[in-house]
């Protein structure tokens, strides 16, 4: 995050100051808290995983868009409309399948899974927990998004949310007495890498469009990214994927089908 901040810098600070200067109170506050949202929301995801299985993890990440889709309406006014709800629950069934697949499969034309006993004993409650909190804190960074992005551009937007983001963490890494040195150069370069695709161009990208489209919208195109791990897995880790994966992504995308051709 901190990095991903640091390359929109020169552009910004040079060529946006003056939309800087033109920033009110009002939206700084707003700005504050999403990046504070995407800061928390990447700390208490990750974290999650920790404690509790990816399967868990996932599964309770991707409501995300259901927290969206309740809160919206009161904080944004944004009306619902039948094409997003109805997208908003195939997407969620099939992210659910994809994220259960790890613990469940297909056998003799039922589905027997394994493992979600312990769900909410122990560690895993807390792991749980913390991704929860990582769902309800991406909505909130998206409905600020969708809320301010209407009267900033999009590369002083994203610079000021993903530095606000960046203090947020390095401050959490600080408390925590962690290390950010040590590390392997394959690290180091996976971090960067991180930076450049996932956060520059993938959240940029949804930052972008939430100065057109709808928070709840916007929110049911990210359930894309299990079928883009999916994908990804099978490409460069030659991860073959069972039943249940390609089921759930077959849902996810027909679910963001039937969204995106009712709200156009």
């Amino acid at each position: 995050m901190t990095l991903a901040a640091l390359f929109l810098a020169p552009y910004v600070l040079i060529r946006q100051r003056t939309v800087i200067k033109q920033i009110r109170w009002r939206e700084w506050l707003l700005l504050s808290l999403g990046g504070m949202f995407l800061g928390f929301h990447f700390a208490a995801w990750i974290t999650s995983l920790e404690y509790t299985t990816i399967a868990s993890s996932v599964v309770l990440v991707t409501t995300a868009p259901l927290w969206v889709s309740l809160l919206s309406p009161l904080f944004l006014k944004e009306k619902l409309t039948q094409g997003i709800l109805i997208g908003l629950a195939v997407s969620l069934i099939g992210s659910v399948i994809v994220g259960i697949s790890g613990n469940c499969a297909l056998k003799h034309g039922e589905i027997a899974c394994t493992g979600f006993n312990e769900m909410f004993s122990g560690s895993h409650f807390w792991g749980n927990l913390l991704a929860l909190s990582g769902a309800f804190l991406s909505a909130g960074y998206l409905m600020v998004g969708r809320k301010v992005r209407n009267s900033l551009n999009l590369s002083t937007y994203t610079f000021i949310i993903y530095s606000f983001a960046a203090l947020v963490l390095i401050i959490i890494v600080l408390v925590t007495g962690k290390s950010v040195l040590g590390y392997s150069a394959i690290n180091y370069f996976w971090i960067l890498a991180l930076a450049i695709v996932p956060q520059l161009i993938g959240h940029s990208a949804f930052n972008w469009a939430l100065k057109y489209l709808s928070a709840a919208f916007v929110s049911i195109a990210l359930l894309g990214e299990p079928v883009g791990s999916v994908i990804l897995a099978f490409l460069f880790l030659r991860e073959k994927p069972n039943g249940l994966e390609v089921f759930g992504g077959l849902l996810i995308l027909v679910g963001i089908v039937i969204a995106t051709r009712k709200n156009t």
